[in-house]
């Protein structure tokens, strides 16, 4: 496990371990080797509002369009429950009925539009470049291929201040 640094020609390799797991928040810190990488600055993701212009910087689709980052500008559209209700109880999976029973706690719903690959990228102001979250998932339409062919424009992302508090594993 671990992480390409650097972009193109340039990307080196990184290996690393999970340093600390937090499954309830689908988040995970990884302690690399060699030396440390400049560190990103967090914001009180409490402080986020509805209407807030953010961007994510990452690697769509990794290596399909090479490793080159990519910045796409988003806007807090909701912070909504990280539950998304079914359509029917035919709808619900054992997966979901075990989210269920967690608690509930409030994702940021982004205008903007994520591919496979940047999941774990940082959600940040673009302004000051402090840290709000980390981009989850993406809202898909019908089958998961959809989320190439036919993107839904909506992505969540984990707020940051689950970051600032890590619990070892």
């Amino acid at each position: 496990m671990g992480i390409l640094v650097g972009q193109g020609a340039t990307a080196q390799f990184r290996s690393g371990v999970v340093s600390v797991l937090d499954k309830e928040h689908d988040l995970a810190q990884l302690r690399l080797s060699g030396v440390p990488l400049p560190a990103l600055r967090l914001g009180d993701s409490g402080t986020v509002m509805e209407g807030q212009s953010m961007a994510f910087t990452g690697f769509p689709l990794g290596m399909v369009l090479g490793l080159h980052h990519v910045t796409h500008r988003a806007t807090v559209s909701a912070i909504t429950p990280v539950i998304i209700p079914t359509i029917n109880a035919q709808k619900l999976d054992v997966k979901l009925l075990k989210q269920l029973q967690k608690p509930v706690y409030g994702v940021f719903q982004l205008d903007a539009t994520a591919y496979p690959g940047s999941s774990g990228s940082p959600l940040y102001d673009p302004e000051t470049g402090l840290v709000y979250g980390v981009i989850n998932m993406v809202y898909v339409k019908g089958y998961k291929e959809a989320a190439l062919t036919a993107p839904s424009g909506i992505t969540y992302a984990i707020p940051g201040n689950f970051i600032a508090a890590p619990r070892p594993r």
